[in-house]
């Protein structure tokens, strides 16, 4: 067997997209090896890799790359909060009260996140930049100390969906000081794009994966089915808690047990309650979503960690959405629980 890839998770301090942690990729060897064609580079703050069987109307793997490459750079002018000049840090730069044009690629990706606030009731709510911030997750990070509770009530006023509208014409904001961050859908968003570069040139068995946010397609080599293997929630090792075969579909996972810090005592996790504007304090300590589209998966991995189990599970059931829950117990063991709709994926021969 070859090596089991792992691809690992990158700090807020040099990842654009931070929240979502790493999945192990499970590809098995072949005597055919040589037909599955395996690219990786650098995009987005993290790296991407690659793998698909060429067909026999697909271009040289270097002209695949060379268009991946181009619309990554491409979604990362529009996306990232990191780029002085992308659409995002114009858009947050913006006054108040005035129609923002946005391109279509940015247009869709505040729908998804209205529609994901909209569905999570406000769990998943790409405004709060301000409390992470305060926090201190953010790229400006601060002395760790708890905030006070006039402090946070106060930065809760500079957050909400409900405070961005979209138009025929472009987008709104109801303050100056809004500011949208996209970090919990744009990697998937990232992922889609590939997946729909290679279907463009009929490529249909490929795994794309983007700083552990993936989509699967068709088959390996010998017709065997992409599987996936999610890590154990632990802070200090690497391992497997459960391997998965997702078919022809998504897979993000979002957790709290590698972003976090501790002040008197206390915990403090980097996935922030909206409601609350506080850091959340439940059992959950990891989310794996299964989604025809990875950028919803995405988006959907990071509700259900701010909901909770019981809340993400009844709501999971309640949609038809697939996912997977981690409880972390008091004896420090972990507690498996899933929504239906996961169960097809969970059975492994």
């Amino acid at each position: 067997m070859y090596p089991i890839p792992r691809i690992s998770a990158f700090s807020k301090a040099i990842s654009l997209f931070p929240w979502l942690l790493f999945v192990v990729v499970l590809q098995g060897c072949t005597q055919n090896e040589v037909q599955r064609v395996s690219l990786q580079g650098k995009t987005m703050g993290t790296t991407y890799h690659i793998s698909y069987l060429p067909s026999d109307l697909s271009p040289s793997p270097e002209n695949v790359q060379a268009e991946i490459d181009a619309r990554l750079v491409e979604v990362n002018q529009v996306a990232s909060t990191y780029i002085s000049d992308s659409e995002l840090s114009l858009l947050n730069q913006y006054p108040a009260d005035l129609v923002y044009p946005v391109s279509d690629d940015l247009r869709l990706l505040l729908k998804e996140s209205i529609n994901l606030a909209q569905l999570t009731g406000g769990a998943l709510d790409v405004t709060v930049g301000p409390l992470v911030n305060l926090w201190g997750f953010g790229p400006d990070k601060k002395p760790v100390k708890a905030p006070s509770p006039e402090l946070i009530s106060e930065t809760k006023q500079r957050t909400g969906i409900d405070k961005i509208q979209l138009t025929e014409q472009g987008v709104v904001k109801s303050r100056d000081d809004i500011y949208v961050d996209l970090s919990t859908i744009a990697k998937g968003f990232g992922v889609d794009e590939v997946a729909d570069v290679l279907e463009s040139h009929n490529i249909h068995n490929y795994l794309v994966e983007i700083g552990g946010e993936l989509r699967v397609k068709g088959k390996k080599e010998q017709e065997q089915d992409w599987r996936v293997a999610i890590e154990k929630p632990v802070s200090m090792e690497q391992s497997v808690q459960k391997i998965i075969m997702p078919h022809d579909n998504a897979v993000a996972t979002s957790g709290d047990y590698r972003n976090y810090y501790e002040f008197d005592g206390i915990r403090y996790s980097h996935i922030i309650e909206p409601d609350t504007g506080k850091p959340i304090a439940h059992k959950l300590v990891s989310v794996t979503v299964v989604h025809p589209l990875c950028m919803i998966a995405d988006g959907l991995a990071t509700g259900f960690m701010v909901l909770g189990s019981e809340k993400g599970m009844a709501l999971a059931n309640r949609e038809g959405l697939a996912a997977l829950f981690i409880e972390k117990m008091p004896d420090g063991s972990f507690k498996e629980s899933y929504s239906n709709a996961m169960t097809p994926f969970l059975n492994l021969q």
